[in-house]
């Protein structure tokens, strides 16, 4: 079995995170524009590619398993990694390796891209609960008058020091 079928399914997961990719920078101006409306339809296309992510990711550890099996190997201890290093050559191997690569590069990209994104969302929070404070009296204003007039009030005593 070659490993083509693992390059298939790398190939996919490329196409998709480019996909997921766009969204996140989508998202990025949505945010900075305050497009609520269009965030959540936005968020609910996003869940829809993460799960087409998760079933191909299974399908590539499958088809990893498979190669193994076919091989011969334990499929708990053979990666991509792996099979790069110790069971490929040749054109095969370039081809693995290349397409890993290309995987990593979007996944720090993407990375990098929500991080912006939880920064931008943090932002607007931090903002939403700044006007929130300023609008909401305080307790300190809620009573009418001066803050700092005291009543002059009788001398404390104790039930102790009263006189009987």
């Amino acid at each position: 079995m070659s490993v083509q079928p693992i390059i298939k399914h790398l190939n996919k997961l490329i196409e998709l995170h480019d996909s997921l990719l766009h969204l996140s920078e989508h998202k990025t101006e949505l945010l900075k524009a305050n497009k609520m409306e269009e965030l959540q339809k936005l968020l609910v296309t996003e869940q829809k590619h993460v799960q087409a992510i998760n079933q191909i990711e299974q399908r590539r550890i499958d088809a990893v398993a498979d190669w193994a099996v076919t091989h011969q190997l334990e499929p708990a201890a053979v990666n991509v990694t792996a099979i790069i290093e110790h069971y490929t050559t040749g054109a095969d191997q370039g081809q693995l390796q290349e397409v890993t690569l290309q995987l990593a590069e979007r996944l720090v990209a993407l990375r990098r891209q929500e991080e912006l994104n939880k920064q931008l969302t943090k932002q607007s929070l931090q903002f939403v609960q700044l006007t929130l404070d300023m609008i909401q009296p305080s307790l300190k204003n809620l009573n009418y008058g001066q803050s700092n007039q005291t009543k002059p009030s009788a001398p404390r005593r104790s039930m102790f020091d009263s006189k009987a």
